[in-house]
């Protein structure tokens, strides 16, 4: 696979010079042994003081401190990296997590904790209802198991890229039957959680040169999966919307309990006028030299 290139701006525009609160940047993808970051370079105007962290979950965090008003700020990340990942990966499961059900190790399950805990409240069972048609009866084998609940749904729920902020939660996709990539992801996450496995939502970019995959349409499109956490294997990553699994074509920036904590820019501003912020969102994924 060759060397890849991604440019991420983003941009806000006000009326008039507003007092700019910190910015908070999740931009900077995240090494693994089949990726590895060869160049990464952030530009921040108007002049900003940025400093770096690690969140709990070990992701890059930067963020930005404005001194001085601004009628605009613009962020642009430049990112290069050399991405690996078998299109066919084979999971070294352990024996004990090859069938469901299965019990993590107690260290697993204490260091998992809110990652195998559902996150949206289901008081009917109607989640849990949903997920047990896809049991077809126990003991089943865990990976095709996982299979079936990512293709069942994107069979079920209708890809629909939505411009608006937020997420919508399970149920709500549920009902409506169409939902993004970002409601697909959460969706499948809360549908494993109640089977008592750990997961963890995954922002990134999808890496698709010949515009074959769901979820990498329009000029400003990050990507959402899942990844699942398997004794033996480690994370597994899910991405629902393209019934995929394994790390091919995903190059994931932030991992995290709940779709709000990957955000890729997060900040405020204060004026006193009521003023509006106007964004432009603008992203490239393409091989190096294209």
């Amino acid at each position: 696979m060759p060397d890849i290139r991604i440019l991420h701006r983003t941009a806000y525009f006000y009326p008039a010079p507003v007092s700019l609160g910190p910015h908070r940047m999740m931009l900077r993808p995240r090494e693994t042994r089949e990726l590895k970051l060869l160049s990464f370079e952030l530009r921040i105007s108007p002049e900003a003081d940025v400093t770096w962290a690690h969140d709990v979950a070990g992701n890059s965090i930067a963020t930005a401190s404005f001194p001085a008003l601004s009628d605009h700020i613009e962020i642009e990340s430049t990112t290069t990296l050399a991405l690996s990942s078998p299109q066919w990966p084979v999971f070294a499961i352990a024996p004990s997590a090859q069938t469901y059900p299965f019990r993590y190790s107690d260290a697993d399950w204490t260091d998992l904790g809110a990652l195998a805990m559902p996150q949206y409240a289901d008081t009917t069972g109607r989640l849990n209802a949903w997920v047990a048609g896809f049991v077809m009866r126990p003991p089943t084998d865990t990976l095709s198991l996982l299979q079936d609940i990512s293709t069942g749904v994107s069979q079920q729920i209708a890809y629909q890229t939505r411009e608006d902020m937020g997420t919508q939660g399970p149920l709500e996709t549920l009902d409506r039957g169409w939902g993004s990539c970002r409601d697909f992801a959460v969706l499948f996450a809360e549908a494993v959680r109640s089977l008592g496995l750990g997961a963890r939502i995954v922002s990134g970019y999808l890496f698709d040169p010949m515009q074959s995959l769901i979820g990498s349409a329009g000029q400003g499109s990050t990507h959402a999966w899942v990844e699942v956490f398997l004794p033996g294997a480690g994370w597994i990553s899910f991405d629902p919307t393209n019934r995929s699994m394994g790390a091919a074509n995903l190059i994931p920036v932030a991992v995290a309990r709940h779709i709000t904590q990957v955000a890729p820019v997060t900040g405020s501003f204060h004026t006193l006028q009521g003023d509006q912020a106007r964004m432009e969102v603008a992203i490239t994924v393409e091989p190096l030299g294209a």
